[in-house]
């Protein structure tokens, strides 16, 4: 799904207009941008926690050469999925 049909299908069921449901979308994701790049954390109950986690230095191999290349630590945004959300998806795999 992409976010043209994601904009599309909540447009159907809540009857806003395309335009006005595609600048609500993006509006809700750069609020996750923000909060994530301001080094906060969003929690949506029932769906997940959107985190930034730190990633150590480490030393990796360029697979052209195998020689070692060192990365710097960094941080990476994480999502980690609810129990609820979870259960939910393996309850339609089991159908």
């Amino acid at each position: 799904m992409t976010k043209a049909d994601l904009v599309e299908q909540i447009s159907n069921s809540t009857g806003l207009t395309k335009k006005d449901t595609a600048e609500a979308v993006d509006e809700f994701l750069s609020a996750i941008k923000r909060a994530l790049r301001d080094g906060n954390h969003i929690e949506i109950r029932g769906f997940g926690t959107f985190k930034v986690k730190e990633r150590k230095a480490r030393t990796a191999r360029n697979p052209r050469t195998g020689d070692p290349v060192p990365l710097p630590s960094r941080m990476v945004p994480i999502f980690k999925v609810s129990k609820e959300l979870k259960n939910r998806v393996n309850q339609n795999n089991e159908a």
